[in-house]
């Protein structure tokens, strides 16, 4: 009997030709990280609950749970494990795991689905793919790496139609050295109220700070704190001026002032000092990322991550990290699926080699064989139909050349390019489409005339 399909919200399943785009985002992604020297790792889907619900206030609620369906109600023998929401803690475990198979400083990339149970809605999935790059180092990592992983993403986003964009940066020292030096013992109580600034305002935030043990001094302090930002350090000299003094505090602004001044020479205009972005997971320690598209600041960020001193570690050593990770779904949610983002055809393939008849099949694979073995993407039709309806076939899918078996006037092969009507010789051992045609070409979506 047939049944109804019913869709489920949170998971995107991308049409052929939206598909190819989010490969050339993959394969971009993917050849950057390792130009910049990073070792591909593929980690399971599950981690313990227990591990995956530690790592910060509300994670337990993200968690969806793994079971055999068979087993038995209150069997407790099996261990509970949930599916990952993010790419962190998984590859925390795997360093603890290998660590004697590693050198250090590792440097991996990881391209990989998570799942986050939460309510789906714009830019946030049940289901989504991270590109997440890490440094790990035994005992201590150099703080310059901070500033490496934001010139990495800098990199990516150079060779993709993603628009302007801003890195936000901030250092997690800077908040706690700052609470500290106030007088606020609960940083971590404080930090995740601060990070709800840009949700809830900053009135409730403080409403919420007094409520949570401080005076309302000192909510107003933190919220001059996160109020301050620049592309440059000149925010070291405005957090002075708030009169604050701790040695956390000073080291943070340190930092901070470091990767800027890296990021403005590397990569102008990228980077901005934003004291606001705090990063609700417990274990960031240090730099923290948001990144935002200028033209929708308010889609939030599309790649984010920070510096984390003592998520890996065995009890005898510990493996300081900094990561930063691309929401590649969030990211295309946004420009394929609201832009229109799109691909010049549905399939890699440039040719169509034509059958005469089925009694020339054979020749049709042979030319193809001869094509595929210098790398261009060839497809046999599928019927010996009038050439008409295979090159109707072609034009659908948007394959831009077909190929005719023998149809010169000195039986030779001849090739059409079917969008201008051009129709040349050609021989499989030699012809090659134009290297624009070799692969489909991304088409960006049309912008409104300016009134």
């Amino acid at each position: 009997m047939a049944s109804k399909v019913t869709p489920i919200s949170g998971f995107q399943e991308w049409l052929p030709t939206d598909r190819i785009v989010e490969q050339h985002f993959l394969d971009t992604i993917r050849e950057v990280f390792e130009l910049h020297g990073f070792a591909s790792i593929n980690t399971r889907s599950v981690e313990p609950v227990e591990r995956l619900s530690s790592q910060g206030e509300d994670a337990d609620k993200e968690i969806y749970a793994v079971r055999r369906l068979a087993a038995p109600a209150g069997d407790d023998s099996e261990p509970s494990l949930g599916l990952h929401f993010d790419m962190t803690v998984p590859f925390a475990r795997y360093v603890l795991e290998n660590a004697g198979k590693l050198t250090f400083p590792f440097r991996r990339y990881q391209i990989q689905q998570a799942w986050r149970g939460e309510r789906p809605q714009r830019g946030r999935y049940r289901e989504f793919i991270q590109a997440d790059i890490d440094i790990v180092d035994a005992d201590q990592l150099p703080s310059h790496y901070e500033a490496e992983l934001l010139l990495v993403i800098a990199d990516v986003f150079s060779r993709l139609p993603v628009g302007d964009y801003t890195i936000h940066v901030n250092n997690r020292k800077i908040c706690e050295g700052f609470y500290r030096g106030l007088g606020i013992d609960d940083v971590i109580g404080t930090l995740r109220i601060v990070d709800k600034l840009d949700k809830i305002g900053a009135e409730k935030v403080a409403e919420l700070l007094v409520a949570n043990g401080l005076t309302d001094d000192q909510a107003k302090q933190c919220l001059a704190l996160a109020e301050i930002s620049s592309p440059d350090g000149s925010f070291v000299e405005r957090v002075r001026a708030l009169g604050v003094e701790h040695p956390t505090l000073d080291e943070g602004l340190e930092h901070l002032a470091s990767v800027i001044a890296t990021a403005s020479e590397h990569a102008p205009g990228v980077a901005v000092a934003d004291l606001r972005i705090a990063r609700g997971l417990d274990y960031y320690t240090g730099t923290v990322y948001e990144t935002m598209l200028e033209r929708d600041p308010g889609y939030g960020s599309i790649c984010s991550g920070g510096r984390y001193d003592s998520l890996a570690s065995d009890g005898k050593r510990t493996f300081p990290g900094v990561g930063i990770s691309i929401g590649v779904s969030r990211l295309l949610g946004l420009l394929i699926g609201e832009e229109g983002l799109t691909a010049s055809r549905q399939t890699p393939v440039a040719v169509l080699v034509a059958v005469n008849d089925e009694d020339s099949r054979a020749e049709s694979t042979r030319i193809a064989t001869a094509l595929r073995a210098r790398g261009i993407r060839t497809l046999v039709a599928p019927k010996a139909a009038k050439f008409g309806k295979q090159i109707q076939f072609a034009d659908r899918r948007g394959i831009p050349f077909v190929w005719f078996p023998g149809a010169g006037d000195d039986g030779s092969d001849q090739v059409k390019d079917i969008r201008s009507g051009e129709q040349v010789g050609a021989d499989a051992a030699t012809w090659a489409p134009p290297s624009a045609d070799l692969l489909p070409s991304l088409v960006l979506p049309q912008q409104p005339a300016n009134s």
